[in-house]
């Protein structure tokens, strides 16, 4: 490096005396320069004006005008710092003419001095103009003053300054004398110091909307936000307090607002999701300013970074010859090693910056783009398309699967038939869903049933991994552009042999590029594994009451743990790759070494000296970090390849609504319909896109089609109703309408209208609520109109539902609604369509849910009454006989989903001889609704409610990390042999740092061989040996103990999300019942995702550095004793700073992880009410709801990314200090060799680099490890009793259905009140028992208690045996509850039969046909179940009829001795209704117990005894015979009340 040469900078000093002795030409001397830079902003800047002359706003100067100078400038702290610039140009300008007229006539008086005496003026100008005027274009002028004043200081600095870091030049402009040297400090402090400390004016994005709130990154100096000195106030307060709240924090820079940042880039990535392209490029446009700025920093860094080997090799090149012939002076190359890691630390923070901008918008627009595209997604049961098995084991059956091709979201189901999937809960089918393995999916199906996971992936894992991996600079400009210079500055010292190292690494490099492959194969088949595990957890979450109360937990246990394990298994290879990528990239560099001391030694024959050594070895370690880095890093952008790849294939691979896909047909055809017409004309509608609906009955395809042959148009302010049987296609109706099937017209005059401009209402048959309060749901962001309101309150039947509710209306419904009944669910949903002022209500069946009294009182008060008067009504029921007095217009559904009647009622009858007998069956029923015994039902879990709150707030935990979470990690990787395991991790973090220490020490020991004795005397190729086995011998154990230790980390893995999945699994119902499933989500993904990878990579990294540092450090002190003092210092300097900044980087961490949670439960409730949400147009709602929850997530990342910068700063700061102090006493101190001297340089840098990566190590540590934190809460939630093998009942239990209780009592909580106080009854094997009673008597509570859902006191003996000692998976597996709405899993029918392959075909077609499935379908239906048939999540593609079916036949599966059906039968037709009850007399064992919670009466009167309760007591107990002969009875008032009492004391009569 020939600039370099002789220790200096010969060019320089010739330049230098150039400019000093030249003749006086301007061009020729330096002040020309400042002279033409003043100039040129002038010109500009007149420009500038002159436009800004005519096209400024008038109205904007004026107002600046008003506020005046000092307001306008931004205050009076900034006005004083431009009086202080505006003195110090006056300075300048005084002092200058002061020089001018001293000098007199000297030609150094000649036209650049007074050229720069100009400057001076025209700098004075602009400063008076800033200060004494208010204009909109002050701004500008300020620009050019510092443009102007930072030209001039660089100029007299290289004049004047400079030439004092010489031996032999004098600065150029000595004659001023003092003057000079005042000028330059003037210079200094108005040009430097008042551009980098005067405070910024806060600039809008939205100057009609400014921010409330500023942030003061947006008003700080420039300095302080370099150095980011404006948070020591936010990091003080951490430190005095428990915990920082999130209310603490600062607020969010208006430019990162979401409603800002987000719209601004959705508009973008638009254009690009419109065109189909790689969503990346749309991404590289959105951030091309960001990219721009990386630019920027990685070159600035790449520049800075050759500081310190420059220095070093300049330092040593002194003492080498004790300063002989030096011309540069050795402080200076001390300076280098100051300056050079100051302003990389400066600039990396800066890039830092960039990085966490890039971060935390991409993520917000990845969850942005996500959602949207969600909005717009097709609604289909996730149940694949496929042609029944040839070989299907079943009897043939309806299959009832949905016609989808692809999975879609889970929504609500508001079908009754299992072809109206269009809002089946969209879950995915499981990994064996398919039964036929040669049947694939068709394109864009999500054949595996993740859709849930996958999304939850996306906003998540996905999003995280796209931001955080987003630096490609890193790889396409600073790595090769760094390396480019390692090669030349190792080319300047070590001649041509650099290019022989350079040949070394490129014939090397392969080896890791194609380990890269295999790594995006691995790391792509992880995520496939991650989705399914995660798919698992979230189906197990959704069914979680059912799997409890049926004693699967430890089953479903082995089920996660089996596709944990096929995730840990390609974890397992991706570490094993990703640490043979690192140790190639750790290798590399050393081949280049080796390969380059060789040649130059053994083949150039040249010394290897000291300065050559350690100069080389720091550019070394440079080329060894950026190869590092570059194997680091392709592991990082093949995940972000392979998660954009995702999102892609979300985007452009889901179905889409027909509304948002080019080339679908258009709905309304204006030529054959008016605009305000609803209806159809001759066209079919299907789930898939890909179907042309031409499916013919008894094709035994499973594509269901809805056909309008014909003309169906709705009466327009009337109530409509659309009848017909299970499985016809009446929602698919409404789907229709809405828009959410496929639509094909049959011919130019087809069409399908719904007209939008008077708003549309939707209410679906299973209840969607949100998670929210009663009003709120009702309100669904309408405004509050409290007469309204009042009057849907007292239409709907809720107003004794609140009056229950202790916080009224205020009450939240919980996840799912769980606080709410069906019928309440039902009603709240009801609510809001009335409420809405939608002129359309569609309403799916929502008199299914609710007893005959209620839904009496709805159809009387609120469909007859003044809220529905005049608005369209189309209603979905299977009661005609209910609605018949409101029906204006009747559309009967026939097989197969066509048209069988319309217009009405009675003409509909006419046509129609089953019909008639239906609506007289049903008019019976109309006749029972005085034997209801009570028509409102109150969850038990509110009773306990007294403000409303059901979801406590998740806990936080204050303070430093506690052991017992990090033990949760440590005590998992070794294993049961775990001290054998630590003994061998130690070992091999002790050798690795010694081996590389030792590695260095060797080649300044080689170099010393060269001092005072011929190069001929020493070996180089015995030193050059020797030197290869230290590195070989450190790659071997480095590589087997990375091994070791990964080995370990797959094994604590493996544990922490056994003892979660078991811990969660194992929690009580209470506990589910207040804790949102989005919380546990959150744990089993993103806490899971960081436990697996990002916490054992910073405990290896802790451990190692901290090794390393302990060797380093000892090293300095073996050549520099006294570098003990200053190596303690700046350890406990760091440690401080560190400890402040990890007590406010905890804090922040955890409230940042609870701001995520809700923007999961977002999610997840956004694609569950896809239909709702786009019925009622609430789109734009709910992505407002987002931005705000976004933006509460934003403020916490963006803040926990703040400080770590801070940290940064301070801590490369501190190493460098030390850097500098090591070579001051080196070079100044007692005489320390040249090689001893670069050794401890050497490892002093190091040291100080680890210091640094050890603080961020460790505190990334313990802020990740709030991960495991969180996990360790959920292992310590309340939990039902573990199994014990005491617990294990005999063989032979139960051998019957005998229930004895004695003095039973049970509440919810231990504080709370008592639901059951000392029950007794006795219950004989065999006997059906129904149980009655009012609200909160209990029964539902009495079904929990025999099972041990709740705190229970007393007996209860099942069989002999007390239940208290029996493990509760034996006691609940041997009794079955049928509750009112059975939840289903996704997968096949046989699937939800027998889940863990338990019993052959055969059984299971006997108990289908014994539960009466075969007798409701025949052989020639087109859609018939099989045992191969489809079920979606939930059961959603189902009516709530063959729900009831199957859930029977699952108990008879079971061949459980106790079976409690619990309103099983509230909610279905009365057709079903008649074979379950047949069923449950006629196909059960005689030794099956039966107990049946009912409203009706007749369900129960046929009973062989009956329990009545009453507020948590038996009031009565005995057969209906006895308890109806006595005339106190509670039973016989009500029965002598109902309307119907001559038939029910004939079937009290005839029970046995």
């Amino acid at each position: 490096m020939a600039v370099w040469d002789q220790y200096g900078s010969q060019e320089v000093l010739s330049a230098a005396r150039i400019l000093e002795h030249g003749d006086n030409f301007p061009l020729e001397d330096s002040l020309a320069i400042p002279v033409y830079a003043s100039t040129l902003s002038f010109l500009a800047l007149s420009i500038h004006w002159v436009w800004r002359t005519f096209s400024s706003n008038k109205e904007t100067e004026r107002q600046l005008w008003r506020q005046g100078v000092v307001s306008s400038a931004g205050g009076p702290v900034i006005y004083s710092f431009q009086l202080l610039r505006l003195l110090g140009c006056l300075g300048l300008l005084g002092l200058k003419v002061w020089a001018i007229l001293q000098d007199g006539p000297h030609e150094r008086a000649g036209i650049l001095s007074y050229g720069l005496c100009g400057v001076y003026a025209y700098s004075a100008v602009l400063s008076l103009f800033s200060v004494a005027t208010s204009s909109s274009w002050t701004r500008v002028a300020i620009r050019h003053l510092c443009m102007t004043l930072f030209v001039t200081w660089s100029v007299i600095t290289y004049r004047d300054v400079y030439p004092l870091a010489t031996f032999d030049l004098e600065p150029i402009d000595a004659n001023d004398g003092s003057a000079l040297w005042i000028s330059v400090g003037i210079l200094t402090l108005i040009a430097i110091v008042v551009p980098l400390c005067i405070p910024r004016v806060y600039v809008p994005v939205d100057p009609k909307n400014p921010s409330k709130d500023v942030h003061l990154e947006q008003t700080v100096s420039i300095l302080s936000r370099l150095t980011y000195t404006y948070l020591d106030p936010l990091i003080y307060r951490a430190n005095q307090v428990d915990h920082l709240s999130f209310d603490e924090l600062p607020p969010i820079p208006d430019y990162d607002e979401a409603k800002n940042m987000v719209t601004k880039n959705m508009a973008i990535l638009e254009k690009y999701v419109a065109k189909k392209r790689h969503i990346s490029y749309g991404f590289l446009d959105v951030f091309k300013y960001e990219f721009i700025g990386l630019v920027f920093t990685s070159t600035i860094s790449v520049v800075s970074s050759f500081a310190t080997p420059v220095g070093v090799n300049g330092l040593l090149k002194y003492l080498e010859t004790g300063g002989e012939g030096a011309t540069i002076r050795p402080w200076f190359w001390i300076f280098c090693l100051f300056i050079g890691p100051c302003i990389i630390a400066i600039i990396s923070q800066v890039h830092g910056t960039f990085m966490n901008l890039l971060w935390l918008r991409s993520g917000a627009t990845i969850n942005q783009l996500v959602l949207d595209h969600a909005l717009r997604l097709r609604v289909k049961s996730e149940v694949a398309r496929e042609a029944v098995s040839e070989n299907a084991t079943a009897v043939a059956t309806p299959d009832t699967a949905s016609a989808s091709s692809q999975s879609g979201p889970s929504t609500e189901s508001p079908q009754e038939s299992p072809n109206d999937s269009s809002d089946g809960k969209k879950k995915q089918s499981s990994t064996n869903s398919t039964p036929d393995a040669s049947i694939k999916p068709p394109k864009g199906s999500q054949s595996k049933g993740n859709f849930l996971g996958k999304v939850n992936n996306l906003v998540t894992s996905d999003a995280n991994t796209i931001a955080t991996g987003c630096d490609v600079f890193m790889l396409v400009l600073y790595v090769p552009i760094q390396l480019a210079f390692c090669i030349y500055f190792l080319y300047s010292i070590l001649g041509w042999s650099a290019f022989v190292g350079l040949a070394a690494t490129i014939v090397c490099f392969p080896l890791p590029g194609y380990m890269g492959k295999l790594m995006a194969h691995t790391q792509k088949m992880k995520m496939e594994k991650t989705d399914e595990r995660v798919q698992s957890v979230t189906e197990t979450m959704a069914i979680i009451r059912m799997i409890k109360l049926f004693g699967w937990e430890r089953k479903m246990a082995e089920r996660i743990s089996k596709k944990r394990q096929e995730e840990l298994f390609y974890l397992r290879r991706q570490n094993i790759l990703g640490l043979l990528i690192g140790m190639t990239g750790f290798t590399i560099p050393f081949i280049t070494t080796i390969s380059t001391y060789a040649t130059y030694s053994l083949v150039m024959k040249k010394d290897l000296t000291a300065s050559v050594v350690f100069s080389s070895m720091v550019v070394f370690d440079m080329f060894r970090m950026q190869i590092w880095s570059v194997q680091s890093k392709i592991p990082g952008l093949i995940r972000v390849k392979v998660a954009l790849d995702r999102i892609n294939s979300f985007l452009y691979e889901t179905e889409l609504l027909d509304k948002f896909t080019s080339g679908s047909h258009v709905s309304y055809n204006e030529d054959a319909v008016a605009s305000h017409s609803i209806g159809f004309k001759n066209a079919s509608f299907t789930w898939d896109s890909e179907s042309d609906g031409s499916v013919t009955p008894g094709s035994n395809s499973r594509v269901f089609t809805l056909r309008i042959d014909g003309e169906v148009s709705f009466k327009r302010g009337h109530i409509n109703l659309i009848i017909g049987p299970t499985g016809s296609g009446k929602t698919s109706i409404l789907m229709a309408l809405l828009g959410e099937m496929h639509y094909i017209p049959h011919g130019p005059d087809s069409y399908y209208n719904l007209p939008r401009t008077e708003g549309v209402a939707y209410a679906a048959q299973e209840s969607w609520v949100q998670n929210e309060t009663i009003r709120d749901n009702i309100l669904f962001g309408s405004e509050y109109d409290e007469t309204r309101y009042n009057k849907v309150i007292d239409q709907c039947g809720l107003r004794r539902d609140l009056e229950l509710f202790e916080a009224g209306d205020l009450t939240e419904v919980g996840e799912k609604g769980l606080t709410l009944s069906g019928g309440q669910k039902a009603r709240v949903t009801l609510a809001r369509a009335v409420y809405s002022k939608a002129g359309i209500l569609l309403l799916d069946d929502v008199l299914a849910a609710l007893d005959v009294h209620t839904a009496k009182w709805v159809v009387d008060k609120c469909f007859k009454g003044d809220l529905i008067r005049g608005r369209t009504v189309i209603l979905v029921t299977h009661n005609i006989a209910l609605a018949r007095p409101i029906a204006e217009f009747v559309l009967s559904m026939g097989s197969n989903g066509r048209v069988s009647t319309q217009g009405s009622l009675s003409a509909v009858l006419a046509q129609d001889a089953e019909l008639v007998a239906e609506l007289e069956s049903e008019e019976k029923e109309l006749e029972k609704a005085e034997q209801t015994v009570d028509d409102q039902v109150l969850s038990d879990k509110t009773k306990q409610l007294k403000d409303g709150k059901l979801v406590l707030a998740e806990e936080l935990n204050v303070g430093r990390l506690k052991w017992e979470d990090v033990k949760l990690f440590v005590a998992g990787l070794g294993g049961q042999l775990w001290y054998i395991w630590w003994a061998v991790f130690i070992a091999d973090m002790i050798c690795s740092p010694v081996l590389e220490t030792l590695q260095v020490w060797y080649l300044g020991y080689w170099s010393t061989q060269y001092e005072g004795r011929p190069s001929s005397e020493v070996s180089a190729p015995y030193y050059l040996t020797v030197y290869s086995l230290l590195v070989v011998l450190s790659v071997l154990i480095s590589t087997g103990g990375h091994t070791y230790y990964y080995t370990g980390t797959i094994r604590a893995s493996g544990k922490i999300h056994e003892k979660l999945i078991t811990s969660i699994l194992g929690s009580t119902m209470r506990w589910l019942d207040v804790t949102p499933t989005s919380r546990v989500m959150s744990r089993c993904t993103r806490d899971v995702s960081v436990v697996d990878e990002v916490i054992p990579m910073l405990f290896a990294q802790v451990v190692e550095v901290s090794m390393l540092m302990i060797s380093q450090l000892a090293a300095v002190m073996f050549v520099a004793p006294v570098a003990l003092v200053p190596g303690i210092a700046t350890a406990l300097v760091t440690g401080f700073v560190g400890r402040a900044y990890l007590k406010a980087s905890l804090a922040i961490k955890r409230e940042m992880s609870n701001t995520q949670a809700p923007i999961l439960g977002h999610f997840d409730a956004a694609i569950v009410g896809l239909v709702s949400i786009r019925a009622y147009g609430a789109q734009d709602a709910y992505k407002a709801e987002f931005l705000t929850r976004l933006d509460r997530y934003t403020r916490t990342s963006r803040t926990s990314r703040d400080i770590v910068r801070w940290m940064g700063v301070r801590t490369a700061l501190i190493g460098a200090i030390f850097v500098t102090a090591i070579a001051a006493y080196l070079t100044y101190g007692k005489g320390v060799s040249a090689s001893n001297t670069g050794f401890a340089m050497h490892m002093s840098v190091s040291f100080c680099q680890f210091i640094r990566v050890w603080i961020f190590g460790m505190n990334g540590f313990e802020v990740q490890a709030n991960s495991l934190e969180r996990i360790r809460q959920y292992l310590g939630i309340e939990h039902e009793p573990s199994p014990t093998p005491a617990g294990v009942p005999p063989a032979y239990w139960p051998s019957s259905g005998n229930l004895s209780v004695q003095t039973l009592s049970a509440r919810y909580s231990a504080d709370g009140p008592k639901v059951l106080d000392n029950l007794n009854f006795n219950i004989a094997s065999g006997e059906r028992v129904g149980i009655v009673g009012r609200t909160g008597s209990g029964k539902s509570s009495l079904t929990l208690a025999l099972l041990r859902c709740i705190i229970t006191e007393g007996r209860v003996y099942f069989d002999g045996l007390p239940t208290d000692t029996i493990n509760l998976d034996a006691l609940r597996s041997k009794i079955t509850i049928i509750p009112q709405v059975p939840e289903l899993m996704s997968g096949t029918l046989r699937q939800n039969l027998d889940p863990f392959e338990e019993y052959d075909d055969v059984v299971l077609n006997d108990c289908l046909r014994a539960a009466g499935l075969f007798s409701l379908q025949t052989h020639e239906d087109e859609a018939r179940l099989t045992l191969d048939s489809q079920i979606a999540s939930g059961g959603s593609n189902l009516s709530v009829g063959q729900r009831q079916i199957l859930a029977l036949a699952r108990a008879m599966v079971r061949k459980s001795k106790v079976l409690i059906l619990d309103e099983a039968t509230s909610a279905i037709d009365n057709e079903t209704d008649n074979v379950i009850q047949a069923s449950l007399r006629n196909e059960l064992d005689k030794d099956v117990t039966l107990l049946t919670i009912a409203h009706r009466l007749q369900t129960i009167m046929d009973s062989d005894k009956i329990i009545v309760l009453d507020a948590g007591h038996i009031a009565e107990f005995g057969t209906p015979k006895e308890l109806l002969d006595n005339e106190s009875s509670l039973l016989r008032a009500l029965v002598d009340e109902s309307g119907d009492k001559e038939k029910l004391h004939i079937m009290a009569n005839r029970a046995r």
